[in-house]
């Protein structure tokens, strides 16, 4: 079983996912773009490595970092905003690759997101064929499909929805807006919670080589959802136009991998 996991991008998910592999008796190694936050990672019981990716180079001693694991974590949000070392989301992804062909990592867990899908309507499931339409949706299907040609390492995409957490939800931006569309629409959203044991049952069950859809089983209506939300959390409700009838997408969590795991899904 593998006992040395890297995590690539130890934030907002990165780093509870770290700390709960670790309490299962995995060594982790993790990085983080912060000179800061190295002592943080530190304290948490991880070997912290300062790495950053960028389309053109990658800063650190990356070399060291991947070959002290056997399984690897990436998760790095396409963030594609403005110019810089951001802008080609590809291009980080790609040096990376050209890292792991002569590192010991076997097997890649690469954190995606449903995105991919774009405006996808009826039952979403994981042979629903990507069309994004967002520049990030696009970079991600293309990085997808980079690491799954890979003949060197064994890769499962792992397609979150919407992420949301204790310190985390839509509500909070979309709070006291007006007119918003599509507010008969399904949410697709997943908690931090269920996102760390999913990716902990793909490596404990060495579910390798898959794509999978990650979200959770309800998909209340925005309208309702939201407005709940928002009474609970004491703001402002937004408003919903009124729209005519649409088919909207409903994403699946795949069915086959259910079955091999015991979920109670945290609460939405």
């Amino acid at each position: 079983m593998t006992k040395t996991i890297g995590i690539i991008g130890c934030g907002w998910l990165g780093l509870p996912l770290a700390k709960s592999l670790k309490a299962e008796g995995y060594s982790i190694f993790g990085t983080t773009t912060s000179k800061d936050k190295l002592s943080l990672l530190k304290k948490e019981g991880l070997q912290a490595f300062q790495i950053e990716l960028s389309d053109s180079e990658i800063k650190g001693p990356i070399t060291d970092f991947l070959n002290s694991c056997e399984t690897l974590i990436v998760n790095v949000p396409p963030k594609l905003r403005g110019p810089g070392p951001n802008a080609s989301y590809v291009g980080k992804m790609q040096r990376l690759l050209e890292q792991l062909q002569n590192s010991r990592i076997s097997h890649v867990v690469f954190v995606s997101s449903t995105s991919v899908y774009s405006d996808a309507q009826g039952t979403v499931t994981e042979e629903t064929i990507p069309k994004p339409t967002s520049e990030s949706g696009k970079q991600l299907l293309q990085c997808e499909q980079l690491f799954k040609k890979n003949n060197k390492i064994k890769t499962t995409i792992v397609r979150f929805g919407g992420l949301i957490g204790p310190d985390r939800h839509p509500i909070t931006i979309l709070s006291g807006k007006e007119n918003l569309k599509d507010g008969n629409a399904p949410v697709n959203l997943i908690h931090l919670n269920d996102c760390i044991l999913i990716v902990k049952e793909i490596i404990n069950q060495r579910q390798w080589g898959k794509t999978y859809n990650a979200v959770h089983p309800a998909h209340p209506i925005k309208r309702d959802y939201y407005t709940q939300k928002a009474i609970e959390k004491r703001l402002e409700p937004p408003n919903y136009s009124s729209s005519l009838p649409k088919k909207y997408k409903i994403i699946n969590f795949c069915s086959v991998f259910l079955t091999k795991i015991s979920i109670n899904f945290t609460s939405l």
